[in-house]
């Protein structure tokens, strides 16, 4: 049952690869959960049994860590599913997991670092002009300049990203969640570094590999990875003397400047490729505190 789910994921649901391999190891754990109660099938699966797994995955156990409230309401989430598609295609007549709802989340607000910190990320790509370091400094403008996911940067490739010949910008097409491809707009900046990067790095790189249409190339002329690309940022980031910096923070950063240059909310969920305009509007509240920080510095009447 468990793998026809999972297939039916992949397949029909295109989920990202990421997620479901969270959602098979979720799984999996729930189905470990049924098996130490006696339950062997989803027909005798009943409510109680799914809210004790919820509890276990708040809790912990000698083989689990307690998970957040987000983990645990992930892991909820897929059983909620699993028991859907049960009841969907006749394994089941009935849907135990439909009443239990997940843990209620606290809401974090994005964290962004400022524009002068991205500046000086960015100019910590490393040292010199060696051919590491140009395609260091252009990964870090194409995270920072396009509010691209890690997984989108390194998933580019050559013919991906288009330059323009009568102005200093260009496109890049970035994949995003779900197989969800967007065009999003490279700036003067990521195209300079992008330039900079293809005619006299990559080149150079590319030559230790076997021949890749990689936008991004590790030391030995293959596509960078994720970790790879993480590992770009940490050492620029400690360079810099920043801590806590992620891909992810880089995404929030350029989100949250658009918003306070005057950018549409809308505009912004394009350009991040949230599904949803509520995805994006989070954002506006980082914006609102920063005017209220703005205002209770700079107004006369407004210190108490």
């Amino acid at each position: 049952m468990l793998s026809s789910y999972l297939a039916h994921l992949t397949v029909e649901r295109g989920l990202a690869a990421n997620t479901l391999a969270s959602y098979r190891r979720d799984l999996r754990r729930y189905v470990d959960h049924l098996s130490a109660r006696g339950l062997a099938s989803m027909a005798q699966v009943a409510e109680s049994d799914v809210v004790a797994f919820l509890a276990s995955l708040r809790e912990g156990d000698e083989e689990h860590p307690a998970l957040v409230a987000s983990s645990a309401a992930r892991a909820v989430s897929a059983v909620r599913g699993l028991h859907r598609f049960a009841l969907r295609e006749g394994v089941s007549g009935h849907d135990p997991a439909h009443e239990v709802r997940p843990p209620r989340q606290l809401r974090r607000l994005p964290k962004a670092i400022t524009v002068e910190e991205v500046e000086r990320l960015i100019a910590a790509s490393g040292p010199g002009d060696s051919p590491l370091t140009l395609r260091n400094r252009a990964l870090l403008e194409v995270l920072y300049g396009t509010g691209a996911r890690i997984s989108e940067a390194v998933g580019l490739s050559v013919d991906d990203v288009t330059r323009y010949e009568t102005t200093d910008g260009g496109e890049a097409r970035l994949r995003g969640k779900g197989g969800r491809a967007r065009i999003v707009p490279l700036g003067r900046y990521a195209r300079a570094a992008l330039d900079a990067y293809l005619v006299r790095a990559r080149p150079l790189i590319a030559a230790h590999g076997r021949g890749t249409h990689a936008l991004f190339l590790n030391a030995r002329g293959g596509r960078l990875t994720r970790q790879g690309a993480w590992e770009v940022l940490q050492s620029a980031a400690e360079r810099a003397g920043l801590s806590g910096v992620s891909p992810h923070m880089l995404r929030h950063s350029f989100a949250t400047h658009l918003l306070d240059g005057g950018a549409d909310v809308r505009v912004v969920q394009e350009l991040l490729g949230h599904a949803s305009v509520t995805t994006t509007q989070v954002y506006t509240l980082v914006t609102v505190d920063r005017l209220r920080e703005v205002y209770a510095a700079a107004h006369p009447r407004a210190q108490r």
